[in-house]
């Protein structure tokens, strides 16, 4: 029989949420595929292996039961299932991203909404960008995406992280699920306000291709649909935009370079992603007696596949722990791959890449950062800078 994979006790959550690199680094080297008892699952660090079990739901189920994500959504998520079950809860929102419906509707509103909140950054301030524009400006867009438009940016902020604190907190405790627990009586209440308009007046949203389906989910499933939606569709933008603003902002010829030629925009978003993934890892169980990297895998045994760590595997990059703007391979699978790849990935594109960020450079052609030392950076399961100061020139 194979080896069972090494175990590593040194690693801590704390750890890991300050700054898990340096471990992934350490682990890719010595032990890609390793046991770490802090998190009750075997981690997977490198490129090829996080890819083969995310393309290979035959194998590797999402159904984690361990995870802290049923207890903080209150519901067993699309997120964790798989096939026809996925299938079906995840195309009961496909009608709102379609690309027609990009192009079409969604488009135009979001740039109305990045003009208004660009617009009121008071020029020549140094201000905290993360809560000034990327939070706040992600969230507006998405209450229009979901047809939750009642809802306010700072309710919208407040659900999401803490939906993210709750299905993060592999730690279970109990705090992070007693503020979501109360966040799930407000967002209930709003989505049966929407609801009902939206019964009335259907929409393009998702919210609204839910409830006027032919063959609507239950209703326990649409919530956590919106729900999922909020928990990932303002972060993954939101510190997208921080990081991207962070990997150009302290480089000089990645300023130049943004400001000659809009199409460095498109490289810049795609690096920043592969740098720091938004969303850091996924499990998934085994569905029965394998092997990794030649190491022997139970069935039932759970597998932690870390895309942080994927972006910068030394078997795809060289020196992948810079961020890089003229890097010419900018692989990485900070949205996911297979059956469960991220379902708002084309919106996040255009969000960043086609609309906040030339807006920004083109109201701020000066735009720095005075103190890159500054800036916070948080998260494992989920992570980006908690704040960035810039300066408005």
């Amino acid at each position: 029989m194979a080896p069972t994979p090494p175990t590593d006790n040194t690693i801590t959550i704390p750890d890991l949420v300050r700054d898990p690199y340096p471990i992934f680094r350490r682990l890719r080297a010595e032990a890609p595929v390793c046991r770490v008892p802090a998190l009750g699952r075997t981690l997977l660090t490198k490129a090829a292996d996080t890819k083969y079990v995310k393309d290979t739901p035959a194998l590797f189920s999402a159904d984690d039961p361990g995870t802290p994500m049923k207890r903080a959504f209150h519901a067993h998520t699309l997120m964790r299932k798989d096939g026809a079950a996925h299938l079906r809860e995840r195309g009961a929102m496909a009608p709102a991203y379609a690309p027609r419906n990009i192009r079409d509707h969604w488009t135009g509103i979001y740039h109305d909404i990045a003009e208004t909140y660009v617009s009121r950054l008071p020029r020549g301030a140094t201000i905290d960008l993360f809560s000034a524009l990327a939070a706040p400006f992600s969230a507006r867009c998405l209450t229009h995406l979901l047809g939750i438009e009642s809802a306010t940016d700072d309710q919208m902020i407040h659900w999401s992280q803490s939906l993210i604190d709750g299905a993060g907190n592999f730690g279970w405790d109990p705090e992070p699920f007693a503020i979501v627990d109360a966040a799930h009586d407000d967002m209930n209440a709003l989505f049966d306000r929407e609801t009902e308009r939206h019964l009335v007046e259907q929409g393009p949203s998702a919210l609204s291709a839910m409830v006027n389906a032919d063959d609507p989910i239950e209703l326990s499933q649409i919530r956590a649909n919106v729900k999922i939606a909020i928990g990932g569709g303002i972060n993954e933008p939101r510190d997208a935009l921080c990081t991207i603003l962070f990997g150009l902002l302290t480089n000089p010829d990645h300023i130049a370079a943004v400001r000659e030629d809009p199409k460095w925009f498109a490289e810049a978003f795609e690096e920043g992603v592969r740098w720091v993934a938004p969303i850091q890892a996924s499990s998934r169980r085994a569905l029965e007696d394998t092997e990794i990297r030649g190491y022997f895998i139970a069935r039932d045994e759970i597998v932690m596949t870390s895309q942080a760590s994927a972006g910068r595997c030394e078997d795809v990059h060289d020196n992948g722990e810079v961020y890089d703007l003229f890097r010419p391979k900018k692989t990485h699978q900070s949205f996911g791959t297979g059956p469960h790849f991220c379902q708002g990935t084309h919106i996040a594109r255009m969000m960043l890449v086609n609309l906040i960020l030339p807006m920004l450079f083109d109201r701020f052609p000066n735009l720095s950062l005075p103190d890159p030392a500054a800036v916070v950076w948080r998260g494992f399961g989920f992570r980006g800078p908690l704040n960035l100061p810039v300066t408005l020139n």
